[in-house]
């Protein structure tokens, strides 16, 4: 089977490259040989601590290539890169489509200074908008030139849905695990011993939540609700597929970053077993998957070009992770439902978060991988669940100007004290003390939360409403506003004289973008904050709600609201960007991500939004007027 198997199954996509550092992620088909890299004019013999290997399956190979040395790469110039296997030869060069027009070798450049980057998050295979990463890699096309490239692309979310899978994915998934000979594993009370017993017959597809996925064993919290005593963990309205095998979460990851895998089998467009309802649901996603499927190639390209960095959010491990303390006791006081948690959690591990800096995981992380992969068994399976939700290092940080701190806000959570079913904090007292240390002494700051630490308050006002009748989970009710130990020492952050003159806050999760200008009201020298949300890549909002939301918004909250002074954020001064000029209008709800370009101060001097139709929506300064 792997002699018909493409040698390259997913990749190259670069990730923690600095003056110092260079990594790249990559899975083939069969295993590599001795590795040499060229960097530029460079030849670099690697070693085995610096490659790191994963066996994913009988023909699905990891390896991250991780190079640190002082003064390995020269700034503000493109550098080639080539991979040299003893056996295969050049294993990039025969990648189509892999470089731009006469480019002989992939590039990247290194930009300390960051001036210009990219950032979004909510990338949904089958949604119907399109794709804003094909776009972004028609902009790098049209400009090679090491100014107009930027620094960084920022993935801040939600890079893969684990929890919200079309069925033709799900077909394709069953068909690449069998492909590629993906691992099995044992279950726990669940009617299925093993994961070998999943079926993947389209007749089979949107009964997950049914049939499969764990219940609660205690009554609902709400007085409203309490006859709905055994409700759903998994609470998404979406989780129909909501995956649960490692193997599931391989062969996602696989085919959203892989165009050679989806020309490996063919998914119907026509199947039998399905309700009208849902055959019509599957020809819709069947349609809106071809078209993913089809910018893959330019997606690969851009992650072989751009260091690309991540952070997860609810989607990558399940909706509702970690938003309430009951959810955790009845998570992961089921072993089913602990162990999809944790299978999404290795999934991450293993295909975002260690590149983004490995020299973190090196000690406990990676050996641990490495050793449950090449010899899986549930007692190890188990183990290394539980090393990685104790892990407490998933956030990071760049030392680059300005320094870009990037936070974990799902799994450091300040859990409310008075009512376990309330929202807990996105970061506990502890963790944002760690943030505050990591802000002492800088001039300018970029932020990354998944969530927008300013985010709408009207739609906020709802889910707070919604937390007081028990409906916390029902809306998502998670913002940094929502638990009042949380709200209190970030604002007190932003507003102490030792922090930043300047801070950029680049955010995702929700599904439209907008851009606030923020300041302390009645102090001469306030610090300087920009609020810019760019989501979803490949997402949006639903169209008919979000205008009344953002019109109601304005009259209600609007910057000179009398109604901002019964809020948390009292003492902050927020204006809304017009985007590209608009009077009324603050939200757009279209896909597409972040560009935003740096001045040498760390403010923005222009913040756009790059639609997957390659249009853009320019966020302008608000005006000094009285009208808002």
């Amino acid at each position: 089977m792997s002699s018909k198997l493409p040698l390259l199954l997913a990749g190259p996509i670069l990730r923690h490259c600095d003056q110092h550092n260079f990594t790249l992620w990559m899975v083939t088909s069969s295993p590599l040989n001795d590795l040499d890299l060229h960097l530029g004019a460079n030849l670099h013999r690697l070693n085995q601590d610096e490659i790191h290997y994963f066996k994913l399956g009988e023909h699905a190979h990891q390896y991250l290539i991780h190079l640190s040395r002082p003064q390995l790469n020269p700034l503000n110039i493109a550098i080639d890169y080539q991979l040299i296997d003893t056996v295969h030869g050049d294993l990039l060069s025969k990648i189509d489509g892999l470089t731009y027009s006469n480019q002989p070798h992939p590039q990247f450049v290194i930009k300390p200074e960051i001036d210009k980057l990219l950032h979004g998050s909510c990338r949904n295979a089958h949604h119907h908008s399109g794709d804003a990463l094909v776009a972004c890699d028609t902009l790098l096309e049209q400009d090679l030139s090491e100014k107009a490239r930027p620094a960084l692309l920022m993935l801040s979310g939600d890079q893969v849905y684990v929890d919200d899978v079309a069925g033709p994915m799900l077909f394709a998934i069953g068909k690449t695990i069998e492909l590629l000979k993906l691992s099995d594993e044992q279950f726990q009370q669940t009617a299925l011993i093993n994961s070998k017993q999943i079926s993947y017959h389209p007749a089979a597809m949107y009964q997950r939540h049914k049939n499969l996925l764990p219940r609660t064993e205690y009554p609902a919290g709400s007085a409203l609700v309490r006859w709905y005593i055994n409700h759903p963990i998994f609470t998404s309205s979406i989780a129909e597929n909501h995956l649960t095998s490692l193997a599931e979460i391989t062969a996602l990851y696989l085919l959203y970053w892989s165009p050679e895998l989806w020309q490996l089998f063919d998914i119907p467009k026509q199947v039998s077993g399905l309700s009208a309802a849902n055959s019509s649901r599957w020809q819709r996603e069947w349609t809106h998957l071809l078209e993913f499927k089809a910018g893959l190639t330019q997606v690969r390209r851009l992650f072989a070009h751009l260091p690309t960095y991540m952070i997860f959010d609810d989607h990558d491990i399940t909706d509702d992770w970690n938003l309430t303390a009951k959810w955790e006791q009845a998570a992961y006081g089921h072993p089913f439902s602990k162990r999809i948690i944790g299978n999404a959690l290795i999934g991450y591990a293993l295909f975002q978060g260690i590149g983004n800096q490995p020299e973190k995981f090196k000690q406990e992380i990676i050996p641990e991988l490495s050793t449950f992969l090449a010899h899986p068994n549930e007692q190890q399976h188990d183990a290394l669940i539980d090393t990685l939700l104790a892990f407490e290092q998933w956030h990071y940080h760049l030392d680059t100007s300005p320094k870009l701190v990037v936070l974990d806000t799902r799994t450091q959570r300040w859990r409310s004290e008075s009512n376990l079913a309330k929202p807990s904090g996105l970061m506990d007292w502890e963790a944002l003390m760690d943030l505050q240390q990591q802000l002492v002494g800088q001039d300018k700051v970029i932020i990354v939360s998944a969530a927008p630490i300013f985010g709408v308050k009207l739609i906020e006002t709802v889910q707070r409403v919604a937390t007081f009748f028990g409906a916390s989970l029902l809306v998502d009710a998670e913002n940094w506003m929502a638990h009042p130990g949380t709200a209190n020492t970030l604002l007190s952050i932003f507003q102490h004289r030792k922090t930043p003159q300047q801070f950029v806050i680049l955010s995702g999760d929700v599904h439209y973008s907008f851009a606030y200008d923020i300041g302390i009201r009645f102090r001469s020298m306030s610090p300087k904050i920009y609020q810019i949300t760019s989501s979803g890549i490949k997402n949006q909002f639903p169209e008919k709600l979000l205008p009344i939301f953002d019109k109601f918004n304005g009259w209600l909250y609007g910057h000179f609201s009398p109604l901002n002074f019964f809020t948390k954020r009292k003492r902050m001064s927020i204006r809304g960007r017009r985007p590209n000029g608009h009077r009324s209008q603050r939200l757009i709800n279209k896909s597409g991500i972040g560009l935003v370009t740096l001045s040498a101060d760390g403010a923005p001097q222009q913040i756009s939004v790059l639609h997957a139709d390659a249009s853009q929506t320019q966020f302008l300064p608000p005006k000094n007027s009285k009208k808002e």
